[in-house]
C-alpha cells in the first residue's frame, strides 16, 4: 500500500501541484489497489496526471496507448522538462531509433512509453513488449474503443486481447473527456472493467464561456474578434478544407500571424504548420477537424467554429481545447443553416451505412443545441448524461442582456418574395430580388416585375442574406435539402404573414477582448518564448499561461516564494527560477 503522503508528495515535487484536481486522487487510488478503471473527466481535467504519477510509484514502465503522434512528442517533452525519463514509439522514428527506444524500454531505463494503438497489431512487437516489467497499461482516447463513439478506430479493439497475453496482467487505466452512458458501457464491457469502478468528474468546464452565434456575417466576425485578442493563442474550426483556407487567406492579408491544418495538405507542411502554432509563433490555427485530437497546448485562449460540426462529441472535444490551463477562455459557434446541409453531406459519403442513421439522430442534437435558448453548458453535459444540472451562469444564454427589435414587417417581405418566386430558389437568389439586383439571372426569370423586387434595395445583398439566416434560425423559413438547398415558408411562418406571430430579433453580438492587458505577465511570456526556443520545446511546455499569471500576481524573488507559483516543481525552479526572478526584480525596478 503506497501511502497518500508519498503520493501528493511526488504531485509537488515533480508537477508543483499542492493538491489533486476532483477525481485525479480516486484515479490514482484505483489502480494502485489494482483495479482497471474508466476515468471520465472534461477536455483539461488533468487526465495525464492519473497515469503519470502512478508511474512514478509503480515499479517498472507505464505502457501508455495514444492515438496521437503530436500528443506523445509533447507529453513527452513535458516530462523531460520535469526530469521523468519517458519515450514513445510511433512511425516518426527511424529503424534505429525504434530498436534502440525498445531496448532501452527492455533495460526498464523509462518511466512512461508512449505507443501508438496500431503497434499492437504487430506479434513482434507485443513480443518485446512481454519481456518488460509493465505494471499499469493507461489507454487514452478510450472512446475510440466503442463503435458508438464518435471517433471509432479499430486498431482499438487489440487492446484487450494485448492485456490479457501477459504473464502478469498489467491493471488497465482507460481515460476519455468525451464518452456518452452508452459509450461509457462499451469501454466498460470491451476492456472488463467493473463498472462500478469508473470514475466521473462531471462534464462541465468552469472557466469555459460557450455562445451560438446566428444570421450575422461570419467573416466580418472572425476578423474582428482575431485582431481584438491578437496577442492570444485561437483555433479556428471549419468544416471543408475550401473554407481553411478562404479563412487563412482573410486573416493573412490583414497581417494575422496565422497557420492552418487540413488532410489536403502534405504531411510536411502539415507538421511545418502545427509546430508554427505550438511554438506560438502563429497565434491562431485555423483548420478542419483533422487537427487537435491530443494536441497539448494549454494557453489557447478561444476556439471559433466557424461552421457546425457534427456532432455533440465533436464539438465538445474541439472547443475543449481552449482554457486547458483553467484560466478563462472562449468556445464560440457561428451557426448558418447552410451548415446542417454540409454536415449532412459529409455523412451520406460515409464509408460505413449502417452508422448513417446514429450519425443522422446525432447530427440533430447539435442542431437542436445551436437553437436552443435555455443554458448552453446544461444542455452539453446534460447530452452526456447528467442529471439534475443547475443552469451555468456564464453562458452567452444566461447571460444574454441585448436589446430586442421588432422585425415582423421586414420577416413578411421577405417571406412574401419566397412565396412569390414559388419556393424554389436558395438564399442568393432571394437576396437578390429583395435588393433590386439587375443580375442576369434574376431578370431572366422576370422577378423585376414582382411586387417584392427591391423591397429591401436600402440593404446590401449580404446583410438581407444574413437576415434570412436569421428567419431560418427562427424556423420561420425551412431549407429542403437536395443538390441545391431549397427555401420555402413552414406554417410558423404563414402564420407571421397572416399577423398572428410578432418577430423580435436580438442586437448583434459584438466581439471583445479575452484578457486585461498585464505589463508583467507580457514581459514573463516573452521570456518564455525565448528560453522555449533555446530549449526547442513549445513555450508552454516551459510554464503555462496561468502559472504565468500566478507569478505576475505572486512575483516571487525568492526560491521558497517561486515553488508556491502553480506548476513550480524542483525541476522546474532549478531549470528556469532565476532567469524569471531576475525578469521580476528588473519590472519591479522600471515601476518604482
Amino acid at each position: 500500500m503506497i501511502p497518500i503522503e508519498k503520493i501528493t508528495s511526488v504531485l509537488s515535487s515533480y508537477f508543483g501541484f499542492s493538491s489533486f484536481r476532483t477525481g485525479q486522487d480516486q484515479a490514482i487510488q484505483n489502480v494502485l489497489d489494482g483495479k482497471d478503471t474508466l476515468c471520465v473527466m472534461p477536455t483539461g481535467g488533468g487526465k495525464s496526471i492519473c497515469y503519470q504519477v502512478p508511474a512514478l510509484v509503480m515499479e517498472g514502465t507505464v505502457l501508455v496507448v495514444s492515438p496521437l503522434i503530436s500528443l506523445m512528442k509533447d507529453q513527452v517533452d513535458a516530462l523531460h522538462q520535469i526530469g521523468i525519463p519517458a519515450a514513445y514509439i510511433n512511425s516518426t522514428l527511424s529503424t534505429e531509433e525504434y530498436f534502440g527506444t525498445v531496448e532501452n524500454a527492455l533495460e526498464g531505463m523509462y518511466r512512461l512509453l508512449y505507443v501508438a494503438p496500431e503497434r499492437f497489431e504487430s506479434p513482434s512487437f507485443i513480443q518485446q513488449i512481454s519481456k518488460m516489467d509493465i505494471p499499469m497499461i493507461a489507454i487514452d482516447e478510450a472512446h475510440c474503443i466503442s463503435q458508438w463513439g464518435h471517433n471509432f478506430r479499430p486498431s482499438y479493439r487489440m487492446l484487450s486481447k494485448v492485456v490479457s497475453s501477459f504473464e502478469r496482467k498489467p491493471v488497465v487505466l482507460a481515460l476519455t473527456a468525451t464518452a456518452t452512458p452508452a459509450v461509457r458501457e462499451d469501454i466498460c464491457d470491451q476492456l472488463h472493467i467493473e463498472h462500478e469502478n469508473t470514475v466521473m468528474t462531471g462534464f462541465e468546464r468552469s472557466n469555459l464561456t460557450f455562445s451560438v452565434i446566428k444570421g450575422q456575417d461570419r467573416d466580418k466576425f472572425v476578423k474582428d474578434y482575431v485582431k481584438k485578442n491578437e496577442g492570444e493563442a485561437g483555433i479556428i474550426y471549419a468544416a471543408t478544407r475550401k473554407a481553411v483556407d478562404q479563412i487563412h487567406a482573410t486573416l493573412e492579408r490583414s497581417g494575422i500571424a496565422v497557420a492552418k491544418y487540413h488532410a489536403g495538405l502534405s504531411d510536411v507542411v502539415r507538421q511545418s504548420e502545427q509546430d508554427r502554432f505550438l511554438m506560438d509563433e502563429a497565434t491562431v490555427m485555423v483548420a478542419t477537424n483533422a487537427f487537435g485530437m491530443g494536441i497539448d497546448k494549454s494557453n489557447i485562449r478561444y476556439v471559433i467554429h466557424y461552421q457546425m460540426p457534427k456532432n455533440m462529441e465533436s464539438y465538445y472535444q474541439e472547443a475543449g481545447r481552449a482554457g486547458r490551463d483553467g484560466l478563462d477562455s472562449e468556445c464560440t459557434l457561428l451557426f448558418s443553416s447552410q451548415d446542417v446541409i454540409t454536415q449532412r453531406f459529409l455523412i451520406d459519403q460515409s464509408q460505413d451505412q449502417h452508422r448513417i442513421p446514429a450519425e443522422l439522430e446525432k447530427l440533430q442534437s447539435m442542431i437542436d443545441y445551436c437553437h436552443t435558448e435555455s443554458c448552453l453548458q446544461k444542455f452539453i453535459i446534460t447530452y452526456f448524461g447528467e442529471k439534475d444540472v443547475q443552469d451555468c451562469g456564464r453562458c452567452a444564454n444566461c447571460t444574454d442582456t441585448r436589446e430586442s427589435f421588432e422585425v415582423t414587417v421586414d420577416v413578411q417581405k421577405v417571406l412574401s418574395c419566397v412565396i412569390r418566386m414559388g419556393q424554389r430558389f436558395g438564399k442568393t437568389m432571394i437576396a437578390q430580388v429583395l435588393t433590386g439586383s439587375r443580375n442576369k439571372k434574376v431578370l431572366e426569370f422576370g422577378f423585376d416585375n414582382l411586387t417584392t423586387y427591391g423591397l429591401m434595395k436600402e440593404r446590401n445583398a449580404k446583410d438581407v442574406s444574413d437576415f434570412i439566416e436569421f428567419i431560418i434560425s427562427e424556423n420561420y423559413l425551412g431549407v429542403e435539402n437536395g443538390q441545391f438547398p431549397i427555401i420555402y415558408v413552414t406554417e410558423q411562418g404563414k402564420d407571421v404573414l397572416t399577423g398572428k406571430i410578432q418577430v423580435y430579433r436580438k442586437g448583434t453580438v459584438e466581439t471583445k477582448q479575452i484578457a486585461k492587458d498585464d505589463p508583467l505577465f507580457n514581459q514573463l511570456r516573452a521570456l518564455r518564448m525565448k528560453l522555449a526556443q533555446e530549449a526547442g520545446v513549445p513555450p508552454f511546455v516551459v510554464f503555462s499561461d496561468k502559472s504565468l499569471r500566478d507569478m505576475a500576481a505572486k512575483m516571487p524573488l525568492s526560491e521558497e516564494a517561486f515553488l508556491e507559483v502553480n506548476g513550480v516543481g524542483a525541476a522546474k525552479l532549478e531549470r528556469y527560477g532565476e532567469a524569471f526572478m531576475e525578469e521580476i526584480k528588473s519590472f519591479s525596478a522600471q515601476m518604482s
